[in-house]
């Protein structure tokens, strides 16, 4: 059976209209406080008095005085009062500037990548807002854990958050050592992987994640076997420079193993495009200030690098017709 509830009513009510009047013992000069009626003042009261069951003041027609009741109520119902205004004027502090705790969740690998040049910048331009990074690889629920947002490859973002890209699509590349090729030959077709030791990643649903290629046009998960599993990329990609396996990662992650001649990249044409990175958060009714500032933030930084990107692009495209 279905019971009804209701939620009390005027809990508060009268309260700070009490507190003027006890601070002045006056209902007149407590009216001119507030900007309202004495008459009001004083219907407020005795509304409270009956509400809480007590008489609280003492009327004559010189003055006004607290009863032991009122007393008593007095030294409870003061400091809560302060304390409550207090509270109202920091929630509306965050409601109105960038300032407070600002709480990503992200995974380990886009740490040193994305967030340090980041992080940085945004500290400098917003010295009000504190910020925490926790490194999770499991995907959590922001609002249950306490978060602001968080940050993760677009393909594991959850279709009822409010997603901002962080960095365009980016390629998945198989990736493997000079000193693992030494010992041999490179693949040429994702069938060849099956003669390869291949680094494993597992997901934090506890799955393996297969392997995925772009065949012609087509998407192919494959799984692959190998001596090593881990549960972030970051381990996969130290592995795969001291030569374990293969590992297949996002295309930033390798760049600069690549440019050093730590790894060489193998299997070009089959790599898959992935969504890229997004910073996520769950909804737009509820962006405080400081959220609101890191997201300005992160859409300026992507427009900067995206513009960096397409000069360099063009550079290099007017470089080769000229030769």
């Amino acid at each position: 059976m279905k019971q009804n509830f209701t939620v009390r009513q005027g809990a508060l009510d009268g309260v700070e209209v009490f507190l003027s009047v006890a601070q002045h013992r006056s209902f007149r000069r407590a009216a001119a406080e507030l900007g309202v009626t004495p008459s009001a003042v004083s219907q407020t009261v005795r509304v409270l008095e009956e509400r809480i069951g007590a008489a609280l003041f003492t009327r004559t027609t010189r003055s006004v005085g607290l009863t032991e009741a009122g007393e008593r109520f007095l030294s409870r119902a003061k400091p809560a009062f302060e304390e409550l205004v207090a509270a109202s004027e920091v929630a509306r502090g965050l409601g109105q500037r960038p300032t407070g705790l600002l709480r990503l969740s992200v995974p380990r690998a886009v740490v040193p990548l994305l967030l340090e040049p980041l992080i940085a910048s945004f500290c400098k331009a917003n010295p009000e807002v504190e910020v925490e990074i926790s490194v999770n690889k499991e995907l959590i629920d922001l609002a249950a854990e306490g978060f602001d947002a968080g940050i993760r490859l677009g393909q594991f973002v959850a279709a009822d958050m409010v997603a901002v890209p962080m960095t365009p699509p980016f390629h998945l590349v198989v990736v493997g050592s000079p000193a693992y090729f030494a010992q041999r030959s490179r693949p040429k077709h994702i069938d060849d992987l099956r003669q390869h030791a291949c680094l494993r990643w597992r997901r934090s649903s506890g799955a393996l994640a297969l392997w995925s290629f772009n065949d012609n046009g087509h998407a192919v998960e494959i799984a692959v076997s190998g001596p090593l599993i881990a549960s972030d990329f970051p381990t996969m990609l130290g592995a795969a420079i001291e030569g374990i396996g293969l590992a297949q990662l996002p295309a930033p992650m390798v760049a600069e193993g690549l440019k050093t001649g730590k790894l060489v990249r193998v299997l070009q044409t089959y790599a898959p495009v992935i969504p890229g990175v997004f910073l996520y958060y769950p909804g737009r009714r509820q962006v405080l200030p400081k959220l609101r500032a890191f997201i300005d933030h992160v859409k300026s930084r992507a427009a900067a690098d995206g513009k960096v990107s397409a000069q360099a692009d063009a550079t290099h495209t007017g470089s080769r017709k000229k030769r």
